[in-house]
């Protein structure tokens, strides 16, 4: 349910604000919402780390070198509205949190309204959340919410444990858990998409779809991120939350209106119809040296910080089913993969062959392929959808055509997902949240998995990931045929 239909003034505080994603994805998300004035008036930014040589103006300064493309606006902006606290690694001085908080509602004429972004690891969040609590933050004269980045546990057991932790110190209607992929115009879409096109809707089901894939592809590898991706694989870091969300609003039952409690049922109920997937609906892989955009790139078990032994997937394809009337016999893929061939994150709905059909004899010669619904995430946000016509001449030769919508062609450039999911924390929409069920469904779905030790088979950078992940049955759509 959404608390106010204008936002109101508020403190942002961001744990983790000298790291990349403060620096380089919320703070210019925040920076637009204030130019949009969707922040609410004399709303102020407080950032938290524990490097003690820095202030407010030496924050100020980072963030600006950081994001130099804002323009002159933002750094008006920083100077105004950007503050900065040093708090130690052990907590000794977390008082001074509390003080500096209060002080700055005076000084703002805030109402206390606050919101705490916890942009840290997940090792971090017990004593940010335990100090919160012990200081009083956890409740305000105004309003207060608690936002986390994934990963939400590493398994079943650490999800629960997690949301008790939180449970402990605040509501769960207090905690807005960001999948940013939920964020993203183009998913948020798939909702307009099938409930408010008959065309669609009607065809949304087993009598009509064959199969439906996800694929979220990257050509980047690990980077500098080896530490969490160890502990983590493909499976953990993206088909667990970003691809399996993305499913739940594909496959779901339509919900009795958009708000919160309307959705979040719609998408529990169908998650927990999803089957446990089992060995033999899971491929593994991991990336060798290869060739990306013409040049070459490391194996995963020589990037800086990886054990040469490592068994970690970079690579991950499941295959799901789905225990409901409405897609029994429908198998769901979905595939996750660093140093792929491209970057594209994409859905594919496969519609049956015809089987009853006059251009049935001419099958061989006329080329007759399958409808397909293909969404594209990103880049190029939009969709295609593949169809038949005959081509001129004599003779029945059929040509594959799309009819084709781009997001950019019609509305201009989308707003980046956090500046959308940011708008609905400072609002108390938590529609697009993820709670505390969803994400133990969610887990439960991947748990067989996560207790066995499987060897991942080896793929070659810059190819589409292991050949033996076609022996799941998924017909993988490449994507560059949808963009010549």
């Amino acid at each position: 349910m959404v608390e106010e239909r204008e936002a109101a003034p508020h403190i942002l505080v961001v744990f983790g604000a000298l790291g990349d994603l403060a620096l380089h994805k919320l703070i210019p998300s925040i920076y637009r919402l204030h130019q949009s004035q969707s922040l609410g008036p004399n709303s102020v930014l407080l950032g938290i780390d524990t490097d003690e040589t820095l202030d407010d103006d030496a924050y100020r300064d980072r963030v600006l070198s950081a994001s130099p493309d804002e323009g002159g606006g933002f750094s008006v902006w920083c100077r105004a509205c950007i503050h900065y606290q040093p708090l130690a690694k052990s907590g000794q001085d977390a008082g001074r949190l509390e003080h500096r908080v209060v002080t700055l509602e005076k000084e703002h004429s805030l109402p206390g309204n606050r919101v705490y972004y916890l942009a840290v690891p997940l090792s971090a969040v017990d004593s940010i959340v335990t100090s919160l609590a012990a200081q009083g933050l956890h409740e305000s004269p105004g309003w207060t919410r608690l936002v986390l980045e994934k990963p939400f546990g590493y398994d079943l057991e650490s999800a629960r444990e997690l949301n008790g932790l939180l449970h402990r110190h605040f509501l769960e209607e207090q905690v807005f858990r960001i999948d940013h992929y939920l964020g993203k115009e183009t998913v948020q879409n798939v909702l307009a998409l099938r409930f408010a096109n008959t065309l669609f809707e009607h065809l949304w089901n087993r009598e009509h779809v064959e199969s439906v894939e996800l694929t979220a592809a990257e050509t980047i590898g690990v980077g500098r991120r080896a530490q969490y991706y160890e502990r983590s694989g493909a499976l953990r870091d993206m088909i667990q939350n970003h691809l399996t969300q993305v499913m739940t609003l594909i496959g779901m039952e339509a919900p009795e209106s958009l708000d919160e409690r309307s959705l979040r049922h719609s998408r529990l109920e169908f998650l927990q119809q999803v089957r446990p997937v089992t060995l033999g609906g899971v491929v593994f892989g991991q990336y060798d040296a290869g060739g990306i955009d013409g040049g070459g790139v490391a194996a995963y078990v020589e990037e800086e910080g990886v054990k040469p032994e490592s068994r970690t997937p970079t690579y991950a394809a499941v295959r799901l089913e789905v225990d409901n009337d409405r897609w029994a016999g429908v198998p769901f893929f979905l595939r996750a993969g660093k140093r792929l061939r491209c970057r594209h994150t994409h859905i594919a709905i496969r519609f049956h062959s015809v089987e009853t059909s006059t251009f049935r004899p001419y099958e061989r010669s006329c080329g007759l392929q399958p409808n397909l619904l293909f969404i594209t995430l990103q880049p190029d946000e939009g969709f295609d959808l593949r169809f038949q016509v005959k081509e001129p001449g004599a003779g029945y030769v059929l040509s594959t055509q799309r009819f084709r919508f781009r997001y950019g062609d019609v509305f201009g450039p989308l707003a980046d997902a956090y500046e959308t999911l940011l708008r609905d924390v400072v609002l108390g929409d938590r529609a697009h949240f993820v709670c505390d069920t969803e994400i133990e469904a969610a887990w439960n779905i991947y748990q067989p998995l996560l207790k066995e030790t499987i060897v991942p088979h080896r793929y070659v950078a810059g190819s589409w990931g292991p050949p033996e992940a076609e022996l799941l049955g998924a017909q993988w759509v490449d994507p560059e045929g949808f963009h010549p």
